[in-house]
């Protein structure tokens, strides 16, 4: 709390202004924004890796989370106070931090990537500054975000070293899709029996169910992707861009209509989580392979 005490002195208008601007390259929404941009029109590849990458991390800061419990720095010290408009976003435990989490899958994966030294820089320096904005903020504490990026990293690590093993050996999708499914099953059961056990309240397990949801549907796309699916990227720029603006709009208006088509009760945000990433890997792109819908955007 020292450091949080220490930043909060050096807090100004358009400091607050910048670093909410940093911390939003942490948020879920952008990253799936990312991802999406670079599944359906640049290289389905790294787009696999960042994935995996993030869902992985993202169910095990989700069940580190209600492990722990640890409250918001607010609230562990009542004499703290936070940036207001950074509190709306901060939801569930403080520790680990989602934000940074998000951050370190994705330009984590970019700077293993990339091979120019300045474009490695400039990704470390991103999920960085991600990190020390929920700081600035006042929303995270040095622990949360330091274990949270130390524990994504090694798993953005260890997807690095399963793809360069995949490149070289066969390993059955089924078994990769059925590990992450698994994975996925565990966390909506543990935050479902600490729920029912009253130890976490249900805005806590929901986070835990909506990643599971996310994680389950990864674990399908992966398999269907690796099988069946076999789009292709390599398309004129026209069509890409049409693509992308098509399948954008489209999921917008899922994530809005979903809910009250089937409800935002606790299991069905699990479902429509599901639905969206079950969309934006798999249904789109067979769509987009067979009508090439995408490019009547701009006929």
């Amino acid at each position: 709390m020292n450091l949080l005490h220490f930043l909060a002195q050096y807090r100004t208008p358009a400091g607050e202004a910048i670093f909410q601007l940093f911390t939003y390259f942490g948020q879920d929404l952008f990253i799936i924004l990312i991802l999406c941009a670079i599944y359906w029109c640049l290289n389905k590849k790294l787009a696999y890796q960042i994935g995996l990458s993030f869902f992985v991390s993202g169910l095990l800061m989700q069940i580190l989370k209600i492990t722990f419990r640890i409250p918001r720095p607010w609230i562990l010290d009542p004499s703290f106070e936070a940036v207001a408009s950074a509190i709306p976003a901060a939801t569930g435990y403080s520790f680990p931090s989602g934000h940074t989490q998000a951050a370190t899958a994705l330009f984590g994966v970019l700077a293993l990537s990339f091979k120019k030294p300045w474009q490695r820089a400039a990704c470390i320096f991103a999920f960085v500054v991600v990190g020390f904005s929920r700081l600035y903020l006042g929303v995270h504490t040095p622990k949360d975000v330091l274990v949270s990026m130390a524990i994504t990293f090694f798993v953005v690590l260890a997807v690095s070293r399963l793809n360069a093993y995949m490149e070289h050996h066969f390993v059955s999708p089924v078994l990769i899709s059925v590990v992450l499914a698994i994975c996925s099953i565990v966390t909506a059961v543990y935050a479902s029996s600490l729920l029912s056990q009253n130890v976490i309240e249900a805005k806590y397990a929901s986070d835990c169910l909506k990643s599971a949801g996310a994680g389950l549907a990864f674990a399908l796309a992966w398999y269907l992707e690796h099988t069946h699916l076999n789009f292709g990227t390599h398309v004129p720029l026209k069509r890409q861009i049409g693509k992308f603006v098509t399948g954008i709009l489209v999921t917008a208006l899922l994530e809005f209509g979903l809910k009250y088509l089937i409800g935002d009760g606790l299991f069905l945000s699990c479902l429509r989580y599901f639905i969206l990433v079950l969309w934006a890997l798999v249904i789109f792109p067979l769509l987009d392979k067979k009508y090439s819908w995408g490019f009547f955007v701009f006929e």
